[in-house]
């Protein structure tokens, strides 16, 4: 039974509406070396050869989740090629470094380019020139002009690692006639679990297109080039206290700041490497580290850290999990602040005991083993987060034996990967 226009149409009438403010947005998050055509479904670049697999990353961090997903596809299918697309520049950039470590330049099987804006003709231009024999959506990422489009050209589109927190389905729920036109166009659902595959359905999906595969996240790839850094950074710091915190986000660096002044009460040789979300904040939150009377060096500036050194700001593009894997601790971010938190399992991954605030309902399915396993800690204010780092710091022992829980947690539940690379087979071979 063919799904209603209206809803559509709406939706689209509305994107005209707000047009302004979206392309004075698309104008801030831009790259000069993509044109901004891209956003209109135009002038994509040089796509790689054909039978291409279409894969869409919101942003950075959906990008590194799905790397092992880019691996194993590209490692499966050796006549496909894949285009990846992001919304944000950071994702862009993140995405650019998959495609630089490609081995052979001169087969070019992993290209990237921007998502067009979701307005009908975009979509369809966009669509038309990249002919996908497959559209892979990662997580929450439905747009319905382009989902149409993929349906009007008979384009297979899966939905891998989707979830759907309890505060994102509320807000679709108001929008429950669209999404259920848009999910009509889902052929094939993974879900990280069942909790999210009933969200899903609730919306419209039909429940003979999901399944519940797992969280693709806990599938992070060997990071032993990643150790091998980090024990540089180890040697120049010298043997004192150090903790990560990573993926910090607006108005949370004041609360880990004063966690900080609190640990060096008890520490006072403690280091706090301080790595926040966006890009576009760096120089912000050097600002604030500065204005407080922090002895400050920036990882951007090539700055060496000294003894005196109280703040080393990781202010660069795909060195998180490096930072993370030389600190004695992990703080994860977005959740001493309510943004629903970040992905906790990164660290626990490293092999590192792990902190994180009480805002994690965006990560709830991959924190709650952990919590049960006693691997991830939460705590409420910066005080309490400096009486756990305190404790850490002060039981290295202990907190190496948590690390090792945490990665045990993560290895146990591996296997999502397979679990969708088979699923999605069904349209590649």
């Amino acid at each position: 039974m063919a799904s209603p226009r209206w809803p559509r149409l709406v939706y689209s009438v509305a994107l005209y509406v707000l047009s302004p403010l979206i392309l004075w947005r698309i104008w801030r998050e831009q790259i000069l070396t993509y044109p901004r055509l891209q956003r209109f479904g135009i002038r994509l670049g040089a796509l790689p050869s054909a039978p291409r697999i279409w894969l869409h990353c919101a942003s950075v961090g959906e990008v590194r989740a799905a790397r092992p997903l880019i691996e194993g596809l590209l490692a499966r299918y050796p006549d496909h090629s894949l285009l990846l697309t992001t919304m944000t520049a950071t994702g862009a950039q993140q995405a650019q470094a998959l495609i630089d470590e490609q081995a052979a330049p001169d087969q070019v099987r992993l290209a990237h380019c921007f998502l067009p804006l979701d307005f009908p003709g975009a979509a369809k231009r966009f669509i038309a020139r990249v002919q996908p024999t497959l559209t892979i959506l990662f997580e929450t990422e439905l747009w319905p002009n382009l989902l149409h489009a993929c349906h009007q050209q008979a384009v297979p589109v899966a939905v891998v690692n989707g979830r759907l927190s309890p505060r994102a389905f509320a807000r679709y729920q108001r929008l429950r006639p669209l999404m259920a036109s848009t999910l009509a166009n889902v052929t094939w659902l993974a879900a990280k679990s069942a909790e999210d595959a009933e969200r899903f359905q609730a919306l419209g999906c039909r429940a003979e297109v999901t399944r519940v595969v797992g969280s693709l996240k806990f599938d992070t790839p060997c990071q032993e080039s990643v150790l091998k850094k980090s024990e540089h950074l180890l040697q120049a710091w010298g043997a004192r206290p150090v903790w990560v915190a990573g993926s910090t986000r607006e108005g949370e660096e004041a609360l880990l700041l004063e966690a900080h002044r609190q640990l060096l009460k008890r520490f006072p040789d403690a280091l706090l490497v301080l790595v926040p979300r966006h890009p576009r904040r760096f120089d912000d939150v050097a600002s604030l580290c500065v204005g407080d009377g922090w002895t400050l060096r920036r990882r951007s500036q090539q700055e060496v850290v000294t003894p005196q050194t109280q703040v080393y700001l990781g202010d660069t593009l795909g060195e998180l999990a490096m930072l993370y894997a030389a600190g004695s601790v992990a703080y994860v971010g977005g959740s001493l602040v309510p943004l629903g938190g970040h992905n906790v399992l990164e660290p626990a991954a490293l092999g590192k005991p792990v902190l994180c605030g009480s805002s994690l309902e965006n990560f709830s399915d991959v924190a709650e083993p952990l919590i049960a396993a006693g691997a991830l800690s939460v705590v409420e204010t910066p005080n309490a987060l400096a009486d756990a780092l305190a404790e850490l710091l002060a039981n290295p022992q202990h907190a190496q034996h948590i690390g090792h829980v945490g990665r045990d947690v993560v290895e146990a539940h591996r296997g999502a990967l397979m679990r969708t690379l088979d699923g999605l087979s069904q349209w590649l071979t």
